[in-house]
């Protein structure tokens, strides 16, 4: 039996390890996309076991430095805040299975999306508008098609995110995306529901074109509270 002294060295051995991948990681030694090193090869690096390896590359993927797929070496990641986001994933997806989960994580969306709305009235820039007219068209040209559209809803709302130049936004936008998108796709869709999101956008669009940020921020209240009336009842919440 493992006596608990032998545990702790464990890991102390696997967090000297995750300490220099890191080190690795972050200093560009290891390049983003690209395989770890084999466990052969971290073990005769480190001069430890197997197991102490395999805790380490643990480790590195709950931190969002290395993606892990089943029968292939693990992959790089960059380090940014999409590496936040993704680590965070498995306790907001527990969390969601918690009465009003769902609706907690929409609320947050809500909460966001209605400060990025004024924000982007006051200071989006001609390129900004031009982004966002261009996913609003994208919008019109998917209607027919609810799969696209479901897409083209996405990219309109990720401009909104993308106007304050700040990395954190974009990957808080991934991250409601991934965290909800198992619920979304239980969602019901029509021609009629994509018609009704697509004026919603248009109208939101409308009100940061006229630099009139509580138009802006009434408007993308009004199309998030009118989505969640919706599809509610689909999400058990």
């Amino acid at each position: 039996m493992t006596s608990e002294t032998d545990n702790a060295g464990s890991f102390r051995a696997a967090d000297a390890i995750v300490a220099e991948i890191e080190r690795r990681i972050t200093t560009g030694q290891l390049e983003h996309g690209t395989p770890l090193p084999s466990e052969r090869l971290l073990i005769e690096e480190f001069g430890t076991s197997r197991t102490v390896v395999r805790e380490a590359i643990t480790a590195l993927s709950s931190r969002g430095l290395i993606e892990c797929k089943p029968r292939f070496r693990p992959i790089v990641r960059q380090i940014g805040y999409e590496n936040v986001i993704d680590a965070t994933g498995p306790v907001v997806r527990r969390l969601l299975g918690e009465p009003g989960g769902v609706r907690n994580l929409y609320e947050a969306r809500v909460f966001m999306e209605r400060t990025l709305a004024r924000d982007a009235a006051t200071s989006a820039s001609k390129d900004d508008i031009a982004r966002l007219k261009a996913a609003l068209a994208a919008n019109h040209e998917a209607i027919d098609d609810s799969r696209r559209f479901y897409q083209a809803d996405i990219a309109f709302h990720r401009v909104l995110y993308l106007i304050p130049r700040n990395p954190v936004f974009p990957a808080v936008h991934e991250g409601f995306v991934s965290w909800l998108a198992p619920q979304w796709e239980k969602m019901p869709r029509s021609l009629e529901r994509n018609r009704q999101n697509c004026i919603a956008h248009e109208a939101i669009y409308n009100a940061i074109l006229e630099r009139d940020p509580d138009a802006a921020e009434a408007a993308i209240i009004a199309h998030l509270d009118d989505a969640w009336s919706f599809v509610k009842a689909t999400f058990g919440d």
